[in-house]
């Protein structure tokens, strides 16, 4: 199987049926394909995450990233779309339930979908892939960092969410969890809370943690970039997504 593939701008139906804004990467040669939904970080549906799309549709995968502020500011920068969200809250758990939703079923309708589909994202993502995963029936579930899922934001945070330690036990799927041992959101006690809780629960799971990585290590535009826990990041999703999302 080749690398070629097709990436760009789509359109597809979220919560509520409206219709969003999402960045599609897929594979041209023919084939049978799992699929991810991609869910972008809190600074939005920028450059470094349609990189991520591409880089999963580059290796033999139908992914899809929808842009979670569509509604907030439709047609805005990255930033200001960000800033805009996240002076009114941040995006409610519900409505990035039934986007996530609306790209799971339009991934399964691509040509050469396998049917599979897993879930990954960074920081607010990783959360977001949680809680995705734990709402949707999914296949897999990749959790980045994901912050604010045992502990409830600051208090001087504009976010306007809680914690979904609680939903474990309707965790949907085998969750691998990339974590980095020097990160504050989540910190290392709050990953050990949610291992135990998710064994309590006999659910399916596989953590990393990384020394000397903090949040946001996968991140190659930013200081907090761990070269080698990055590519044991990426190793790690690879095997993880080559179990279970193969026919």
């Amino acid at each position: 199987m080749g690398d070629a593939m097709w990436a760009g701008t789509v359109s597809l139906a979220g919560h509520g049926g409206d219709a969003i804004e999402a960045y599609l990467a897929r594979p041209l040669d023919p084939g049978s394909y799992g699929a991810v939904v991609v869910i972008h970080h809190m600074p939005g549906y920028d450059e470094a995450t349609k990189e991520i799309t591409r880089k999963l549709g580059a290796h033999g995968y139908l992914a899809v990233c929808p842009n979670l502020y569509s509604r907030e500011a439709p047609g805005a920068s990255p930033d200001d779309a960000a800033a805009t969200a996240r002076a009114l809250g941040g995006v409610p758990d519900q409505r990035l339930v039934g986007d996530v939703a609306g790209a799971v079923e339009y991934l399964r309708s691509l040509e050469g979908a396998n049917g599979k589909v897993a879930t990954i994202g960074h920081c607010s993502g990783g959360r977001q892939s949680f809680l995705a995963a734990c709402s949707l029936a999914l296949d897999a579930a990749v959790d980045c960092y994901g912050a604010f899922v045992v502990s409830p934001p600051p208090a001087d945070s504009p976010l306007r969410i809680g914690p979904i330690l609680h939903l474990a036990s309707d965790l949907s799927c085998p969750l691998l969890g990339l974590f980095g041992a020097d990160d504050k959101y989540p910190s290392p006690a709050e990953v050990r809370e949610l291992e135990a809780a998710l064994s309590e629960h006999r659910k399916v799971f596989e953590f990393h943690t990384y020394e000397g990585a903090g949040h946001a290590f996968f991140a190659v535009d930013r200081p907090a970039y761990r070269p080698e826990a990055a590519r044991d990041g990426w190793d790690a999703i690879w095997s993880f997504f080559a179990r279970h999302l193969a026919a």
